[in-house]
């Protein structure tokens, strides 16, 4: 790309920002304007936010840019002689000559056709090469690049090379901020699938961005004590038909190999886009756990191979009515066949106890499907328009397990979640936004477990979310401020079944108000700080709240708690961002008022006291805080880097065992990953992430440290990107723990973190980037500048 192009289209963008806010919608007396359409020259389609950049002898006057269907007017111009040019990224930018005068005050330039740039449109590229993170008022977006893509075959993997974010390599379980509490996205959705089983079947070439709203507006759900992650999946509108094929092999214990293709086509009113991705492979885990409890040791020694195979598809497309009206449609559709097969030894030190030898097989069949329709208006006033949203998605999961005992597990889980959602946004003025909002949400899953053929136990459970927001934002200067909230009438109820014992049910109804406000502070155009705060609110899962048994080992039972109740969280938040000469820095503290926290809880089993039951409780109130950098820097040409650290400090108290349990920790993590340009066409990647010890209730976690290295190199005149990376070099992770109660134990569990990974990524079709204006509920995204949502 022709960096003279880019820093030009840049600037005038700045201009016309500028200008849109100086300019008075009203023509000044003795003033002139200047208007026009901005149309493709193959195509006749109007294009939106191209730059117009009015000169004065060579010197830039003021600007804008053209509205969704094409049209700009440039207003309050004092009557003289003018250039006009008319710049976007892959066209050639066009120039016209005009003279304001007394006579001639207003100046139609008509329809003004731009060319593709064919030299310019060699160097658009799908993927960046480089991952970047941009901080905005509420939330942070990773903007995934070749870098990460090779970092992993699955979301869940690259996910431990972004910043706050952990993922539990055993369980998948993912975390924000040092806490699991955090709530999972698939462009701006809900979905039905446990986010640990999600983030294993998104290929990594299927994102386009990750983002990161720790302290989410009224405007979104309230859910999730540390906040959203929502991550978006490819998808674009470029003229023409344009595509991209990705294929990886990771080469560990086994190889598994990662694939993705994406494509789109646009024209006159319609453009359709589409992607698939296929992730399959083996994976191989160990572990272990040592009872030191005096008169009860044991070694228990674990061993996991997990076929899996994932197929992701996304087809869609938006259909143009006119300038004003859109509608859209896209469905997802994930299917998931996994094959385990894992082997449980307890070796007890008593010799009087007989050692005990479980394996166990299980078939998962999973498949969900999702269907999304969107209609928006625009109306005349630029910025107001209602949207109506629709969203139904569908979740067949099925389980067959064999137990060495001998014995069978068949389970069947079927979960539907119908969302309608309707906004509404009206600029009031220049400075300031009214937002309004309806939803619904209602969800049912229902379960049923046979055991050897025969039945065992069932469970229903029906949640349904009814809620509204408003929000008003306004901009004075330098500041800019948000305040809203959201009204949420909530209910479920559950009904557990099981053989032999007394139906179990839980039941919840609440009306509550969840306040959110954001207050933005720009002195200039290098420094900028964000204060926030919001209520959110964690309610028991499924998972948490059934007292059927959901896993066992020899020694191990995992059930819910029906008896638990939500937390809620007040979070805080303070923000700096800094633009330097080498690029961006932004750092910030967040504090966390938890109530009834829920947590994870291990106690004896009642009915054999040898034996534990892993469940759920509600602790005491408690209190998180922590201090966050990170920063895209570009410390020379050829070597840039993006860098975070964080470290938070909780105290957590609670019962275990019979017993009042207070503990006071902090946690530090960081992580590195330098990009080097020996050449044009040649990158080198070296990345490292550390993750200090944590502290529980009941265990303490060890620090996890590793470095992986990797590259990529351009081919075929920049269509072609051929990556390797070598992961955990020093095959350091693992995931090792100690506690003491209830019981004396500690325990190792390692992966197939060392690795090798070679991929190839093609990118083909001759169209040019088209800026038009996505729905914003598509990625959830903020808009507007400031505090302006």
């Amino acid at each position: 790309m022709n960096l003279k192009l880019i820093l030009v289209c840049l600037f005038g963008t700045m201009v016309s920002m500028q200008a849109q806010n100086s300019v008075k919608p009203t023509l000044l007396e003795n003033s002139g304007s200047i208007s026009g359409k901005v149309i493709d020259k193959k195509t006749n389609q109007p294009l939106s936010y191209v730059n117009i950049v009015v000169k004065e002898v060579n010197k830039v006057v003021t600007g804008g840019i053209t509205a969704d269907n094409g049209t700009f007017v440039i207003k309050n111009l004092a009557l003289k002689n003018y250039t006009v040019e008319i710049q976007f990224i892959g066209y050639k930018t066009v120039s016209k000559a005009i003279s304001l005068t007394t006579e001639s005050k207003i100046v139609n330039l008509n329809t003004i056709p731009l060319e593709e740039d064919a030299i310019e449109l060699k160097g658009v590229e799908v993927v960046s090469e480089k991952s970047t993170i941009v901080q905005k008022i509420d939330r942070k977006i990773i903007n995934v690049g070749k870098d990460l893509i090779s970092a992993g075959a699955t979301a869940g993997e690259i996910m431990n090379n972004i910043p706050s974010v952990s993922v539990d390599p055993q369980t998948n379980a993912i975390s924000l901020r040092g806490n699991s509490n955090v709530r999972i996205l698939i462009d701006g959705k809900p979905t039905t699938i446990e986010a640990s089983q999600i983030l294993q079947q998104i290929p990594s070439a299927s994102i386009k961005q990750i983002e990161l709203i720790t302290n989410p507006s009224a405007k979104y759900n309230p859910e999730g004590m540390s906040g959203i992650i929502n991550i978006v999946l490819n998808k674009n509108s470029k003229i023409g038909f344009n595509g991209s094929v990705n294929n990886g092999v990771t080469f560990g214990k086994t190889p598994k190999l990662n694939s993705s293709f994406d494509m789109n086509y646009r024209t006159g009113k319609f453009n359709l886009y589409g992607n698939y991705g296929l992730n399959t492979g083996k994976q191989s885990n160990r572990g272990f756990i040592k009872t030191l409890e005096p008169g009860e040791e044991d070694f228990q020694k674990f061993t996991f191979v997990d076929n899996n195979t994932s197929h992701l598809a996304k087809v869609g497309f938006d259909f143009y009515l006119n300038d004003k009206n859109t509608i859209s449609f896209y469905s997802t559709h994930n299917k998931y066949n996994g094959q385990g097969a894992s082997v449980t030894a307890v070796d007890f030190l008593d010799p009087s106890k007989t050692d005990i030898t479980q394996l166990f097989n299980n078939k998962n069949n999973n498949y969900t499907q999702t269907y999304n329709v969107d209609y928006k208006k625009q109306f005349k006033k630029e910025g107001h328009n209602i949207e109506l949203e629709v969203n139904y998605s569908k979740d067949n999961n099925k389980e067959n397990g064999v137990f060495s005992t001998p014995a069978t597990n068949y389970i069947t889980n079927i979960g539907n979640n119908t969302l309608i959602n309707l906004d509404y946004t009206n600029p009031l003025s220049e400075t300031a936004k009214l937002e309004l909002g309806l939803e619904s949400r209602i969800e049912n899953t229902r379960n049923n477990f046979l055991k050897d053929n025969v039945y065992n136990s069932d469970f229903s459970y029906d949640r349904n979310i009814y809620s509204a927001y408003a929000t008003l934002s306004k901009q004075w200067g330098k500041w800019s401020a948000q305040a809203g909230s959201r009204f949420e009438k909530y209910d479920a109820k559950a009904l557990f079944k099981k053989v032999n014992k007394t139906d179990a049910t839980f039941k919840d109804d609440l009306f509550t108000l969840y306040p959110s406000a954001f207050i933005n502070y720009s002195p200039n155009d290098k420094n900028s700080f964000n204060l926030s705060f919001s209520r959110r609110v964690d309610r028991p899962s499924i998972s948490q709240v059934n007292p059927i048994r959901e896993w066992s080992t020899p020694q191990i039972d995992s059930e819910g708690n029906p008896e638990l109740f939500p937390q809620f969280t007040n979070s805080y938040e303070l923000n700096y961002t800094r633009k330097t000469k080498i690029g961006s820095i932004t750092s910030g503290v967040f504090y966390r008022r938890i109530n009834d926290e829920i947590t994870r809880t291990l106690f004896e089993n009642p009915n054999d006291s040898s034996k534990l039951i892993l469940s759920y409780a509600n602790l005491n109130d408690n209190n998180a805080y922590g201090f966050e950098i990170s920063g895209n820097l570009d410390f020379k040409k050829w070597w840039s880097a993006n860098i975070s650290f964080d470290a938070y400090n909780k105290k957590t108290k609670g019962i275990v065992a019979n017993e009042f349990v207070e503990v006071d920790v902090t946690t530090f993590n960081t992580r590195i990953s330098n990009t080097f340009k020996p050449s044009k066409n040649l990158r080198l990647q070296l990345s490292g992430m550390y993750r200090g010890r944590d502290l529980g209730l009941q265990f303490e976690r060890q620090p996890m440290w590793k470095i992986d290295f990797g590259s990529s190199y351009t081919i075929l005149k920049g269509s072609g990107t051929i990556s390797a990376r070598f992961s955990d070099i020093f095959n350091s992770m693992n995931f090792a723990f100690e506690g003491s109660k209830p019981k004396r134990q500690q325990g190792q569990f390692n992966w197939e973190s060392q690795s090798a990974y070679i991929g190839f990524n093609y990118r083909f079709g001759s169209g040019k980037n088209k800026a038009i204006q996505r729905k914003q509920r598509d990625k959830n995204e903020t808009q507007g500048s400031g505090g302006l949502l």
